[in-house]
Formats: C-alpha cells, structure tokens, sequence
C-alpha cells in the first residue's frame, strides 16, 4: 500500500533526527487513536502501516543503548586494570585508553596484563 509520507519517512535513514522526531510524534498520535472507537479505515491503515516503522526505530535505539553499554563497561574495566596494575591513572596512562579500546577486547586485555607502563605509553601515545 502506498501512503504519501510514510514511504518518505520510511526512505529515510534510520539514524535520522527528523525520523526519529517524526516517528516520536506519529507515536503520540496513535497512541491516542488507539482509544477512539469511531476510527475511520484510513486511520487504521496509517496505524497497521507505521507500526513495523515503530519497531524498528525502537530496536535501533534499544542497540544504540547496549553498544554505549558496551563501550562504557570496557572503557572502565581498561581503567580498572591500569589502575590496579599501575597503582593509579595519571594523564598519560588515561590518554592511552581510547586507542586500547580502538583493539578487540581478546587483543588489548594481554597488553594490559603483560606490557610494561612504559612499553603501553610507547605502543598507544599519539605521536606529537
């Protein structure tokens, strides 16, 4: 079925703010439609048709959610482990955490435990 504007909205990216704004407010709108018994058959339509839109916006937001899970929890345990290895995390120890973090976990977690202090600032400092 073609509706003008939902396939628009529906082309646009899912990471779009004026998707996510425009599916937000379609949201609000059906949800008060929902009550309403004298709905016309347009009305029910629109709302069987956003409703796959509705699921993936909120699986793309409940993804977005676990990934900056993710990156926070290795983020602190990389600091956690230069800690206890190193007694504290000074300026250059915390500027080396981003690019340990830029490696798969399997392979930064045996420099943290292996490497020297100064074999980790050697490997990760940015070159000036």
């Amino acid at each position: 079925m073609h509706t003008p504007g939902i396939d628009e909205l529906e082309a646009l990216p899912a990471n779009n703010p004026l998707r996510s704004n425009t599916l937000r407010l379609l949201y609000n709108l059906r949800k008060n439609l929902e009550f309403r018994q004298d709905l016309e058959e347009g009305d029910r339509k629109l709302i069987m048709r956003l409703a796959p839109l509705y699921q993936q916006e909120r699986e793309q937001i409940l993804l977005e959610g676990e990934q900056r899970g993710i990156q926070q929890g290795e983020r602190l345990i990389v600091n956690n482990l230069l800690q206890v290895r190193f007694g504290t995390v000074d300026e250059e120890l915390a500027a080396i955490i981003e690019p340990l973090l830029a490696l798969p976990p399997e392979e930064f977690t045996p420099m943290l435990l292996q490497l020297s202090r100064e074999d980790l600032l050697a490997r990760f400092r940015k070159s000036d």
